[in-house]
């Protein structure tokens, strides 16, 4: 049965509040400007980065972002530094890298990752609003490596994983690109692990069910980009979808479970983990949602993915927009099984 998108959204500076969008352009890299910025602390005296997620920062929910011409406009909602909250941080969606000063930094172990620093005023800004410093950092030119088995399945079976890995990710270009043999590798921004991340309102509804009815689970604490109905698919089911058409001509391939952690415990009005039931959301889904053997203490909730692009009915670029139609292409006969090493 045929299903719609509900809701896109993206998040240039990564671990800051999404933002909905009515259509977005989707290319290998995912939803255009998505995790294009991220946030690290710096820790005192060897100014070692540290990566900001809400798991771990969960402040980082009190920053409100919006893309106006050309620029992200961030601003704080949080309790404390209220004398600071009127005033808006605008930050280029494009800067110019030549003006930046090139620095490593490390996400998920697919690094040292090459990025720029932002600089003064935009690590001002927000060091005085979280009261340590931050380093805002841009992935510019950056290409973060895809690690594990994260690849798209087809890939993965054409080539054993003992080969070297040159020749399964020179397989991979070929095959999510488009590409024949053009020496590109897959790479992501910040991105956790893929460009993109598909979830269900059937599995939502689910949550929610184990909520009081007065509280339900907003989707926005999953953090995805793509919102499906999952209308006749029911809760769970795309934990086997291997393949998404949307509009019958833009192919998604699901290739990896997200594992979920304290993240979606946090109230992203305190920006602290939220009290009664909804700070306990983690533990109700352990319960029944540990379901991957790869990371078998952490539930699931929703899907990695890849955009298909370089397809003979679709440009490397394609538009998705809310109310497009979903039709699910290829089923998985097993579960994949989680598999990115360091995490």
């Amino acid at each position: 049965m045929t299903m719609k998108i509900t809701t896109l959204y993206v998040y240039p500076i990564k671990a800051l509040r999404g933002i909905k969008l009515q259509s977005a352009s989707v290319g290998p890299q995912g939803i255009a400007h998505d995790r294009a910025f991220m946030l690290f602390q710096v820790s005192e005296p060897d100014e070692e980065l540290k990566k900001m997620q809400v798991d771990s920062h969960p402040q980082c929910a009190l920053f409100e972002q919006q893309m106006l011409h050309e620029t992200i406009s961030v601003r704080h909602h949080g309790p404390e530094h209220q004398d600071h909250d009127d005033q808006a941080l605008v930050i280029p969606l494009n800067p110019d890298i030549a003006s930046l000063s090139r620095i490593n930094v490390n996400l998920h172990g697919s690094a040292p990752s090459s990025a720029y620093s932002m600089g003064a005023p935009y690590d001002d800004w927000f060091s005085a609003r979280f009261g340590f410093p931050v380093k805002l950092v841009y992935i510019g030119d950056g290409k973060r490596a895809v690690l594990g088995n994260t690849l798209p399945p087809k890939q993965q079976q054409q080539q054993p994983r003992a080969q070297p890995k040159s020749g399964w990710l020179s397989s991979l270009t070929s095959y999510v690109t488009g590409k024949e043999e053009q020496g590109e590798k897959p790479w992501i921004t910040f991105t956790d692990v893929a460009p993109l991340l598909v979830t269900s309102e059937a599995s939502l509804h689910d949550v929610s069910a184990r909520l009081p009815p007065d509280e339900p689970m907003p989707m926005y604490k999953f953090r995805p980009n793509i919102v499906v109905d999952g209308q006749g698919q029911g809760a769970w089911a795309e934990d086997l979808w291997a393949e998404l058409t949307v509009e019958k001509k833009h192919k998604l391939l699901l290739t990896g479970n997200c594992v979920r952690c304290v993240s979606v415990n946090v109230d992203y009005e305190t920006g602290k983990p939220a009290a009664g039931e909804l700070g306990s959301v983690l533990k109700k889904l352990m319960k029944d949602r540990r379901v991957d053997a790869g990371s078998k203490w952490s539930p699931v909730f929703g899907r990695y993915g890849f955009p298909a692009a370089g397809q003979a009915d679709q440009s490397e670029n394609f538009e998705l927009r809310v109310g497009d139609e979903v039709e699910v292409t290829k089923r998985n006969t097993d579960r994949t099984v989680w598999d990115w090493p360091g995490l």
